[in-house]
């Protein structure tokens, strides 16, 4: 039986991303999901949408858009959201595109094909049986067809109500700096904040592990129901 794999925001940690895929090694019948936010703030955006469009050439991949795509094209498209895009990390990614270290990059510099990946390959929300997949969240009263650009892209992960499908909903958009990912049964938010030092999350659906790796080369894995002991201070024992 197919597995299904859901990876958070990348955000241009190419380091966390290959180490991450070598770790859980998905086989050739496997879904792998990816939540969206592959480019901007991080180190290399560039190298990442590479990976991730061979990746798909090779693998069952279901890419998903999050709003740092959005905030990218637009700001291709329309002057006027160029600086607010270059402030919420659009100028990392410029960069990772730069022909030299004097050069800050421009759109004249990305490729064809990733503009086309951006623009053409990227979906809303993506489900199976017993989950559905999005970048932000969803409105829980909605069905997903019905789903606005707002709660999907844009809407922090917060108390959540149980959806109208009954089915677990995976996502991210909201850095969990703690690392851990935030599991409210119902809903788990898995963006474990990768380009701040934290790490970069993959969770296998159907038995609820977790695999991790960071920019530093560091990977670990635990199960969802692990989290709570995982996050409460630790102690000393008393002399």
């Amino acid at each position: 039986m197919a597995r299904h794999f859901a990876i958070g925001d990348i955000h241009g940690c190419i380091s966390a991303l290959r180490s991450l895929m070598d770790y859980v090694a998905p086989h050739s019948d496997d879904i792998v999901v990816t939540l969206g936010d592959y480019v901007d703030r991080g180190p290399d955006s560039r190298a990442v949408l590479d990976f991730v469009i061979e990746f798909g050439h090779k693998q069952s991949l279901v890419a998903l858009r999050g709003n740092h795509e959005i905030m990218m094209l637009d700001a291709r498209d329309n002057k006027s959201w160029f600086e607010p895009w270059l402030r919420y990390g659009g100028d990392a990614t410029l960069f990772s595109y730069a022909s030299s270290a004097t050069n800050a990059g421009t759109f004249e510099d990305i490729p064809e094909a990733h503009i086309d990946f951006l623009e053409n390959s990227l979906l809303a929300y993506y489900e199976c049986d017993s989950h559905f997949f999005v970048h932000a969240n969803a409105v829980a009263d909605v069905p997903l067809d019905q789903q606005g650009d707002p709660a999907l892209y844009w809407r922090k992960f917060r108390a959540q109500e149980p959806h109208c499908s009954n089915k677990v909903m995976v996502c991210g958009h909201s850095a969990q700096r703690t690392g851990l990912p935030h599991n409210l049964g119902h809903s788990v938010c898995i963006d474990t904040w990768a380009f701040g030092g934290g790490w970069l999350s993959c969770l296998e659906v159907e038995s609820g592990t977790i695999f991790q790796a960071n920019e530093a080369g560091e990977r670990r894995s635990f199960n969802l129901d692990e989290i709570d002991a995982l996050a409460a201070p630790r102690t000393d024992p008393q002399s």
